[in-house]
């Protein structure tokens, strides 16, 4: 025996200044740390490997993925423990700064540490618990190798794809019979499909939806907005999506509800859109995918889009603003496994890009707390389905949904990140916005 575990835990203690916050299990069957809650099992010292070259999210990620490093117990309860220690910033947030300061500054937190001999000690010791050293192949989840711009449109499909064509199966037995994939709108008692349901309802009656209205639905998904504006509302939806399994799937089942008269689902990108004026356009949890520097040009596409008086919609992920915004980075698990490309922005930064782009900002609602209910509720049905997820995809591939969704779970239910409908409106020459005097009659 090698006393893998304690050596893990002292180790760690020494590195980070403070108690290790959850019981350790090592690859040669030894324990440490407290004696109660979840247990965070290395069952290969590849996992190490993988966290040294890799320190900070990525790897473990890459542990979590190739199956080296499991959880038993609550997951959201050691994420909860370690996340002061190691995601403090939380999904979506950078991994570390980026630029010349930040550089410096690592720079000399690592001098720092090798200057101490304890630290020294660690270091070492951790290289050898961790032999042999040579860095391990990523595992076969990661995101492909990408090309082009970041955000052209050939990128942004593979990018899409990456994410969304996993299979239409295996977000079935995710997202349950509703297939949204985006925050619902919780009330007491209600279900998912209930919550699900109340978001596009809030959705449509906060656009006013008449019927024979224009509706844009940018990023449809699997059609559930588009169904329910038109049967709903009457309205006439033009539905867009880069994925080509999504768009099969809501064509179906679009015919199978006999709405195809009202309903049309394009595989298209935003920027192809040609056919305006619109009446209203609902964005639901697309803009994510836009990236920074486009988002002025998605702001001003849509509104082009719209004709007087027409509505936008945007319902979409927010975090925190930086105290140095050219610092910022994205996560780079969140980038390598789960949405390429994908960038988070402060709703402040949000509102003015619509304002620059025309729009008149007339209602903001955060649904922070809902998003953390719809990932708890998605994390139970991925758990009582994984081993039909596992045959539809991969283990690996069940283990990063598992791990994402319920770090950003979490990631809401502390602040760390936000989700806000913003409705906006293109005014009417003149000034008319052609809304009530009083708007949140939605609420009732």
């Amino acid at each position: 025996m090698e006393d893998a575990a304690p050596r893990l835990a002292a180790l760690a203690e020494t590195l980070l200044g403070a108690p290790l916050p959850v019981r350790v299990r090592a690859w040669d069957g030894t324990e440490a740390g407290p004696p109660t809650g979840p247990v965070l099992v290395f069952r290969h010292r590849r996992a190490l490997r993988r966290i040294l070259w890799k320190p900070g999210e990525l790897g473990l990620a890459r542990a979590w993925v190739a199956g080296e490093l499991t959880v038993e117990g609550d997951l959201f309860e050691l994420l909860d423990r370690v996340a002061g220690l190691l995601w403090a910033r939380g999904p979506g947030r950078r991994a570390h700064s980026a630029g010349p300061k930040a550089a410096r500054a690592r720079l000399a937190g690592g001098l720092a540490l090798l200057r101490d001999p304890r630290s020294r000690a660690a270091v070492r010791d951790l290289l050898r618990l961790a032999r042999p050293w040579p860095a391990p192949t990523p595992p076969p989840e990661e995101a492909v190798r990408r090309g082009g711009p970041p955000h052209s449109k050939g990128r942004d499909r593979a990018a899409v794809s990456h994410h969304y064509d996993v299979g239409n199966a295996f977000y079935g037995h995710v997202l349950g019979p509703s297939m949204v994939y985006s925050c619902a709108y919780w009330s007491p008692g209600a279900t998912l499909e209930d919550a699900q349901r109340d978001k596009l309802d809030l959705v449509c009656r906060k656009l006013g939806l008449a019927p024979g209205e224009r509706l844009l639905d940018v990023g449809c998904g699997w059609g559930s907005m588009a169904l329910h504006a038109a049967r709903e509302y009457g309205a006439r939806v033009t539905g867009i999506t880069l994925s080509v399994e999504q768009a099969a799937y809501a064509r179906k089942r679009v015919a199978e509800e006999g709405l195809a008269d009202l309903v049309e689902i394009r595989v298209q990108d935003y920027r192809d859109v040609m056919d305006g004026p619109y009446d209203a356009i609902s964005s639901i949890g697309m803009a994510e995918h836009v990236g920074a520097d486009r988002y002025r040009e998605y702001a001003r596409t849509l509104h082009a889009l719209l004709g007087p008086a027409g509505r936008l919609l945007n319902h979409q992920i927010a975090r925190p603003p930086e105290p140095d915004e050219e610092a910022y980075r994205v996560d780079e698990f969140i980038d390598a496994y789960v949405f390429p490309d994908g960038e988070l922005s402060p709703l402040g930064t949000t509102v003015g890009e619509l304002e620059r782009a025309g729009f008149e900002v007339r209602d903001v609602e955060a649904l922070r707390e809902h998003y953390a209910l719809t990932l708890r509720a998605w994390v139970a049905r991925l758990e009582a389905n994984r081993d039909e997820a596992v045959r539809l995809t991969s283990a690996g591939r069940a283990r990063v949904w598992l791990l994402y969704m319920a770090a950003s779970a979490l990631g809401f239910e502390h602040g760390r990140l936000g989700v806000n409908q913003v409705l906006a409106v293109k005014p009417a020459p003149g000034g008319d916005s052609g809304l009530p005097l009083r708007l949140r009659t939605w609420g009732a």
